[in-house]
């Protein structure tokens, strides 16, 4: 009980550095270590194949992906960055609006699952995801395709 406390604890304080802090190094080591800590959770409600997911992407790839952007970047005087957003506000003004549409479209659409009476036995995690899991598939792919659209507009250089 005491163990599961202070992992809790860690968890909490991990995940409040990441957000809190205004350092962008000191963020992405929070984001790594609260990974790690959800990690941890996740093997011990018997999670293993979860865990080891969210170590190696949670704590390793997507902290890479951000130290390896910080270092493509360089400073811009505030007056670069306001002409920047400016731009950014051009371009991308109708992207909220498209995110919410396709958002309510897509829970308007009936899928066609249909629930069991009995709950089948699946031993095997392609049964699992493929079978039974396909609205999690789905928004992992969505999340992963955001993720890679926030990246490029994050590294493409914009165009006068």
């Amino acid at each position: 009980m005491a163990v599961s406390i202070l992992i809790l604890v860690g968890l909490v304080a991990a995940a409040l550095i990441t957000v809190m802090t205004a350092r962008l190094l000191v963020a992405i080591i929070g984001l790594a270590a609260t990974s790690a800590i959800v990690s941890i959770v996740l093997f011990r409600m018997n999670a293993p194949l979860a865990a080891v997911f969210e170590l190696s992407v949670g704590a390793g790839l997507i902290p890479a992906i951000f130290l390896s952007v910080i270092g493509m970047t360089q400073r811009l005087t505030p007056e670069e960055v306001s002409e920047r957003r400016k731009a950014k506000r051009r371009l991308y003004w109708a992207l909220p609006v498209i995110v919410i549409l396709v958002g309510v479209a897509l829970t308007q659409v009936p899928f066609a699952i249909q629930p069991s009476t009995a709950a089948p036995v699946a031993e095997d995690v392609r049964v699992v995801l493929w079978n039974l899991r396909h609205m999690d598939l789905l928004g992992q792919i969505m999340i992963l395709l955001g993720g890679s659209f926030a990246m490029v507009v994050l590294v493409k250089e914009l165009n006068p």
